[in-house]
């Protein structure tokens, strides 16, 4: 509590250093916040969901070769008089990488494992990305904070076009939940969660024109219906926080207030009225009706837009020509922060009343909320004030994972065919819909381990470039220590909607923040000069010519190549498996085995390849090559579900065997006790054994 009453205490005036930036951005910083915004969009268009393998393997290539060059670059810009900070939060977050790897070693699908570690590498190289930025450009965060605003703005709006223009945009839809262009509605959420702080920082900032700050509110609004009309809970929760850990520790609070409250209540009145609307909040509804009520969505973003500019004109022109005095600043500040403590109280009153009582409610909810069996909430607007959810049903499956390897879990990737064993549900989950409990199942009490440390040591990067918040060696409330605390307000928006979803693993949404939470623990101590003499140029060239920065550069160079080359592996496996598929299908026998086989020296951690083989040498009759191919598949990876049920179909299909296609398919059953086609090979097995032994009773009742 002391850094919240000295926070409080200061004066909303900031003391910024000599050297104030003009009013007008220099063209530079104008590029730079474009391209961020270009970069972020793009990952977010391009990469979608992140789920479709060939596009996530560009996007990893991408990254990790920017992430190469930026922090060869930065090495050798690097001035001897800056320490390295960040290194341990790099150092940490690589092991976490390099664990995920080794973990192919035992995972239960080692490919899955690959695509896990090739992920993660990716992840790593976004952080080095924005580590290796503050080094390259200093003092451009505007820029990072700026584009990003931009980004998750453009974001949100389009999403919302899908409402408004849904024939053009939007033909197929069958929910009413936006989840463009990510396909995935709490992807969308998050998104506009993220830009909430720096839309924030935007209208309460000291510096700039007073144009970008006018233009803060009508963004929030934007943003705050995309976030509504998501129906996102985890996003509303996080961007709750996000938003109180900015106006607890930001002096700003009253200018913050202005923007906000007039941004998220308006907005909040367009969604409101916009969840009334069966033609936008409900599902299979025909495209007719959804033209029709997106036009009224259309007219009434129009009006929003209008009504929150109008007012960001008026609010911005009154507080510069007529500033409050420090004094009533500080005291309305102060009464902010208390209606902020009293929310919690207010919320207990209002259970207290209930017809369940305070302890009731209490327990009614906790129970809903972590109840396996518990009734869950309709995909409508309603579900924004329920409390229960699936995610019980797979943090329990997790944990049971985690109990069965505590020590180094399941591998990589492993939660999903691990939970086909111990679920009791029919629902099929790719993830645990959470980083933690993902962690635990996945890479055990050694990944948490990990996991934490590489907490530990970001935190403490975070507090160095935003603090120290007590003493007198506590820097004063200059725009760049408000810029820190907006980027790490970016970071918690993302880390507790991390918690409880599944959205690091979308390029579009863990990306801008990875960039934040790398750029902000390598800053290192706010009093610390970050602008070294020399150009950029002359520095760079400086660093050639010495030695040891010239090897490491070169070193990360050759890190970043044969990662890039590493993550290509698995698409190119896949890549060369179906043009065997398609050589088979031209008559080219010969030519698909040697591409099956080319494909499974590609990727040795996958059964692809072996599956498309077997196909190959059925068709041209080598029948016992067909079955030890099937059979070595299994005995590679005795975990995966499709090579039991690939191997009882051909028993039953081409060697007439049910017995042993039942027997192959029984241990198919025993990983996925709930697979239909697992289910329906078995039946088809046990119809043959019944016929071949009726067939057989009537042979011998002839006799």
């Amino acid at each position: 509590m002391s850094a919240i009453t000295t926070a409080a205490a200061e004066p909303l005036a900031l003391r910024p250093p000599s050297g104030l930036p003009s009013r007008r951005a220099p063209l530079g910083r104008v590029l730079l916040t474009l391209a961020f915004a270009a970069l972020f969009c793009a990952l977010s268009f391009y990469a979608s969901g992140g789920l479709q393998l060939k596009t996530l393997t560009h996007v990893e290539v991408f990254l990790i070769a920017l992430a190469g060059i930026l922090g060869a670059l930065a090495v050798l810009a690097s001035a001897d008089t800056r320490k390295p900070w960040g290194l341990a939060s790099i150092g940490f977050f690589t092991l976490l990488v390099f664990i995920t790897g080794a973990s192919i070693v035992w995972a239960i699908d080692p490919a899955v494992a690959w695509l896990e570690t090739n992920r993660s590498f990716a992840l790593l190289a976004a952080f080095l990305i924005g580590a290796a930025l503050v080094r390259l450009a200093p003092g451009q965060w505007r820029s990072l904070l700026g584009g990003l605003l931009i980004a998750s703005f453009a974001i949100s709006l389009y999403a919302l076009l899908t409402k408004v223009f849904p024939a053009a945009l939007a033909e197929n839809e069958t929910y009413g939940r936006l989840r463009e262009p990510f396909g995935y509605w709490n992807a969308v959420g998050l998104t506009a969660a993220l830009g909430l702080p720096a839309a924030a920082w935007l209208g309460a900032r000291r510096e700039g024109h007073a144009a970008a700050a006018v233009l803060a509110y009508p963004v929030v609004g934007i943003l705050v219906v995309a976030l509504m009309l998501a129906y996102s809970r985890g996003s509303l929760l996080a961007a709750a926080i996000g938003l109180a850990f900015w106006l607890i520790l930001v002096p700003l609070r009253m200018r913050s207030a202005t923007v906000l409250i007039a941004g998220i209540g308006f907005g909040a009145l367009l969604g409101v009225w916009a969840f009334g609307q069966s033609g936008l909040s409900a599902d299979r509804i025909e495209l007719p009706l959804r033209s029709n009520a997106g036009t009224e969505l259309g007219v009434g973003l129009l009006a929003l837009t209008v009504i929150l500019l109008i007012i960001g004109l008026v609010a911005t022109w009154l507080r510069d020509r007529h500033p409050w005095p420090a004094k009533t600043t500080r005291t309305w500040g102060a009464l902010l922060l208390i209606c902020l403590a009293l929310a919690p109280v207010a919320l207990a009153a209002v259970l207290a009343t209930s017809e369940k009582g305070f302890s009731g409610s209490i327990s009614s909810g906790w129970n809903s909320l972590t109840a396996p069996n518990a009734k869950q909430p309709r995909n409508d607007p309603a579900r924004l004030t329920a409390i229960g959810s699936a995610r019980a049903r797979y943090w329990r499956d997790a944990i049971t994972i985690f109990k069965s390897k505590p020590v180094i879990g399941a591998g990589a990737g492993g939660y999903t065919p691990a939970r086909l064993i111990v679920r009791e549900d029919n629902l099929d989950v790719l993830h645990a819909h959470g980083f933690l409990v993902q962690t635990a199942s996945d890479l055990g009490v050694v990944g948490l381990a990990v996991t934490l440390a590489l907490l530990a040591a970001w935190l403490a990067g975070a507090w160095r470039a935003t603090g120290p918040w007590r003493g007198p060696q506590r820097p004063e409330w200059s725009e760049e220590r408000v810029g820190m605390l907006a980027l790490a307000a970016i970071v918690v928006v993302f880390g507790v909607n991390s918690l409880i979803d599944w959205t690091w693993l979308i390029p579009g949404t863990v990306v801008p923040a990875l960039f934040a939470a790398g750029w902000l623990v390598a800053r290192g101590p706010l009093e610390e000069r970050i602008d070294p003499a020399g150009s950029l140029r002359d520095r760079i060239r400086a660093g050639v010519r010495n030695r040891n920065r010239a090897a490491n550069a070169l070193l990360l160079i050759a890190i970043a190549i044969v990662g890039a080359y590493t993550v290509t592996l698995p698409q190119q496996s896949i890549n060369q498996s179906d043009d065997a598929l398609e050589a088979l299908t031209s008559g080219k026998n010969a030519q698909a085995q040697q591409l099956a086989r080319d494909a499974e020296n590609t990727n040795p951690f996958s059964n692809v390849p072996l599956y498309t083989l077997a196909g190959a040498q059925t068709a041209a009759g080598e029948l016992p090559a067909a079955e030890a191919t099937l059979e070595s598949a299994i005995q590679r990876r005795p975990s995966v579900l499709a090579g039991w049920i690939a191997l009882a179909q051909f028993r039953l299909n081409e060697q007439d065997d049910p017995v042993g296609a039942q027997r192959d398919i029984k241990a198919a059953l025993y990983l996925n006790p709930r697979a239909l086609q697992a289910k329906a090979t078995f039946l088809l097995a046990y119809r043959a054994v019944k016929r071949a032994e009726e067939k057989k009773a009537k042979k011998n009742k002839k006799n």
